[in-house]
C-alpha cells in the first residue's frame, strides 16, 4: 500500500461527503487516506449546485495539488482530469486490484505479503508492472527487488498463470525485382525466405500490395524483437532475389512504389 501522493498524481477516489464548499473523497490506493476538493475544483466555471457534479458513494478520478504529510492534508482537483486520463486512471486501478489479489494468492502470510508489495511497487512502479515483467523475463528479475527465491518462485507461477504476456505488431515493406523470365517464381521464393518460421510467439505475414511492393507484418512480445524480426525477414528476401539477378529494397515505412 502506497503511504502517500505526490503532487501531479492522478488518484482513485470514492466521495465520502459533499458539503456546500467542497468535496471530501478517500484515495482508494492510500488506504483510504482521505484528500479535499475545493468547491473552485469541481467544475469549471460558478458551481452553483455541486450535488449536480458529484454525490456521495461516487468513484471519482482527481488530481493531487498539495500534499502535507504533517496535517495530513491533502487537495485535489475533479476538474483538471479529462475524460482519456479518467479511463485511463481507472483502467490501471482496476489493474492494479487484480495483481492484489494475485499477490495473495502467491504469498498467504500478511505481514511477508505487505513486505513484497513494498518491495515490488518500488522496483517496478506497481504490481501488475511486477508480474508483466516476471511473465516476459522470468523470475531472475525480482533477484533486483530483493525478493528470496522462495516467493519469487511462488509469485512467478501464479503470473505465468495469470498474465498473458502482451504483443506488439510492427510493420516493414519490401520492393522486390526480378527481370528473369521466371522471375515471378524467383520473387515468391524470395518471400518464401523471409517467411521463415521465428518460434511460437512471433508471427510473419506476408502480404501483396501492389508490384513490386510487399508488406511484412511482425508480431511479437515486444518492440526490439519484433524490429529485429522484421529486418531479417526483409534481409532474407533481398539476399535471394539478389542470388536469382533480382533487386530487392526494405522500406520501414510506406513510401512510394518504384516501378
Amino acid at each position: 500500500m502506497r503511504d502517500w501522493p505526490k503532487s501531479g498524481d492522478l488518484v482513485v477516489c470514492t466521495v465520502t461527503k459533499v458539503m456546500d464548499f467542497g468535496v471530501f473523497a478517500e484515495l482508494d490506493e492510500y488506504g483510504a487516506k482521505e484528500g479535499m476538493i475545493h468547491i473552485s475544483e469541481v467544475a469549471a466555471g460558478w458551481v452553483k449546485y455541486i450535488r449536480d457534479y458529484v454525490r456521495e458513494g461516487q468513484k471519482i478520478v482527481c488530481k493531487v495539488l498539495a500534499v502535507n504529510p504533517q496535517r495530513g492534508h491533502i487537495d485535489m482537483s475533479y476538474k483538471d482530469v479529462n475524460e482519456h486520463q479518467r479511463r485511463e486512471k481507472i483502467q490501471e486501478w482496476k489493474i492494479e486490484i487484480r495483481a492484489e489479489k494475485w499477490l495473495n494468492f502467491a504469498i498467504e502470510d500478511d505481514d511477508t505479503r505487505h513486505q513484497i508489495a513494498d518491495k515490488l511497487i518500488d522496483s517496478f512502479g506497481g504490481l501488475y508492472n511486477a508480474f508483466e515483467e516476471v511473465v516476459i523475463s522470468g523470475a531472475s528479475v525480482l533477484d533486483d527487488a530483493g525478493i528470496a527465491k522462495e516467493h519469487a518462485s511462488q509469485i512467478a507461477k501464479v503470473a505465468n498463470e495469470n498474465v498473458k504476456v502482451p504483443f506488439v505488431n510492427i510493420t516493414g515493406f519490401v520492393d522486390l525485382m526480378c527481370p528473369e523470365p521466371d522471375g515471378v517464381d524467383r520473387i515468391k521464393a524470395s518471400l518464401a525466405a523471409a517467411a521463415v518460421d521465428e518460434g511460437d510467439d512471433i508471427t510473419l505475414t506476408v502480404r501483396y500490395v501492389g508490384a513490386p511492393r510487399y508488406r511484412l507484418q511482425v508480431t511479437a512480445p515486444d518492440y526490439k524483437l519484433a524490429e529485429k524480426v522484421l529486418k531479417g525477414a526483409a534481409e532474407r528476401a533481398i539476399d535471394e532475389i539478389q542470388h536469382c539477378n533480382g533487386t530487392g529494397t526494405f522500406h520501414r515505412h510506406e513510401e512510394p512504389a518504384k516501378a
